[in-house]
């Protein structure tokens, strides 16, 4: 990995400065601060309460040192982030989105309990145009257990969600004034389980999660909306739907899912900006793997498979988050223990290249964001309860840390606002 020229020990005397959908403002053009007045937000979804009622194999059990969502004002030149409140919940809002007018805030529950059936639950905020405070709507059932996973289809009009523990996905619908209906669909993945050790896993893996029973991990509509995927750790398969915009109801496709190496465990996806190309990681896997993408018929084929680590690694190994960055040139890919970003380059039929990975400066990286201008990256460190900020070199794709880092327990997720778009 690139570390910087300081040695760890200095790391440590370091003093920290200070949450599917694509990403919300990666349309946002570039903005000056000199002549901005408005600030560009930072919202981060944080583990706020310790995950409980969970089977013995989970291994992600964060403490819950978040306080709810925590916001920030963006210094668009450094990257550097300013506390701007936090907006208490003791739920886990671990998963946010925002929609495309920047009027509003949603967010998944994670380690609420709601009913006999103890599902998670999903909430819905105004944005305060003003200052970018988040002002409460309501509060819905998110159709299952754990939801770990929020995006806004791209009518607008729909919310689709992942529920993890309760290996399940939901559609609820968007009213006119933001708030959330009850849900208009729930489909509940079933099958065999995968092994629990991967077929890709590095030499010396004992990485073991998510193969103990189905786990809904993401869901996210295609650029068009016609179709949307959701992906199931423990059963190790892609899903494709038909939806209907009319009713927010699925139906499955033909196929109706892609099966990946047993016990790899897809995890998360990003489509590639021409909508032709796909790409997945997979948590116990430690891969990518590239798929083409007929958005005619909603399917998916696989045509190259890559390791997340840099070659010679050995021992275990979680992947997290994938992103593709805005231009398309880059494939970015989270490791936890490693605790890296591992950095590829997308060839001109959209094979990848390893090209380096960087120390994400903490442990334990859940997911990361680009800022709108896709200039500048943030790593939420789960274990580390902080963020690190990184600069991102658009040519090489190379990351270099800025030196800024914010305090936030447990960081999940984080998106981004640029008041100064709203109207």
């Amino acid at each position: 990995m690139n570390h910087p020229k300081l040695s760890r020990r200095s790391f440590l005397k370091t003093s920290v400065t200070m949450a599917g959908t694509f990403p919300l403002v990666s349309e946002l053009a570039h903005a000056n601060s000199h002549d901005v007045s408005e600030p560009l937000m930072a919202y981060v979804g944080t583990f706020s309460s310790p995950l409980q009622d969970v089977l013995d194999t989970q291994v992600d059990l964060p403490p819950g040192n978040g306080r709810g969502i925590h916001l920030f004002q963006v210094d668009r030149e450094t990257g550097g982030l300013t506390p701007a409140g936090i907006h208490a919940m003791g739920t886990s809002p671990s998963c946010l989105a925002v929609n495309t007018a920047g009027t509003h805030l949603y967010s998944t529950n994670e380690t609420d309990r709601v009913g006999k059936e103890k599902h998670g639950s999903v909430s819905s905020f105004k944005i305060s145009k003003k200052d970018g405070s988040l002002i409460p709507l309501n509060t819905v059932n998110s159709g299952g257990a754990g939801p770990t996973y929020v995006s806004i289809h791209p009518s607008g009009r729909y919310l689709l969600i992942a529920n993890y523990f309760g290996g399940s996905v939901a559609v609820l619908p968007i009213l006119q004034d933001g708030r959330l209906g009850e849900p208009t669909d729930i489909k509940n993945d079933t099958g065999k389980i995968g092994p629990t050790t991967a077929t890709n896993a590095p030499e010396g893996s004992f990485a073991f999660s998510g193969h103990d029973r189905t786990h809904a991990h993401m869901i996210q509509s295609d650029p068009t909306g016609r179709f949307v995927f959701h992906v199931d750790l423990g059963l190790d398969k892609i899903y494709s739907w038909k939806f209907d915009e009319k009713t927010g109801k699925l139906t499955a496709n033909n196929p109706p899912s892609i099966s990946l190496p047993p016990g790899d465990g897809p995890r998360h996806f990003h489509f590639h900006p021409n909508g032709r190309w796909f790409y997945s990681i997979q948590e116990e896997g430690s891969t990518l793997v590239l798929f083409d993408y007929d958005e005619q018929a909603g399917s998916l084929t696989s045509r190259q498979t890559i390791s997340t680590l840099p070659d010679g690694f050995k021992g275990s190994n979680f992947c997290s988050e994938i992103l593709v960055s805005d231009d398309g040139k880059f494939v970015y890919a989270g490791n936890r223990l490693h605790d890296s970003i591992g950095i590829f380059s997308v060839g001109s039929n959209g094979e990848l290249t390893w090209i380096a990975d960087e120390w994400t400066r903490g442990n334990y990286p859940r997911s990361f964001s680009f800022d709108p201008t896709g200039d500048f990256l943030y790593c939420c460190n789960q274990r580390a309860d902080s963020i690190a900020v990184f600069k991102v070199d658009r040519n090489t794709g190379k990351l270099q840390f800025t030196d800024h880092y914010a305090a936030v327990g447990n960081p999940s997720h984080m998106v981004f606002l640029d008041l100064a778009k709203i109207k």
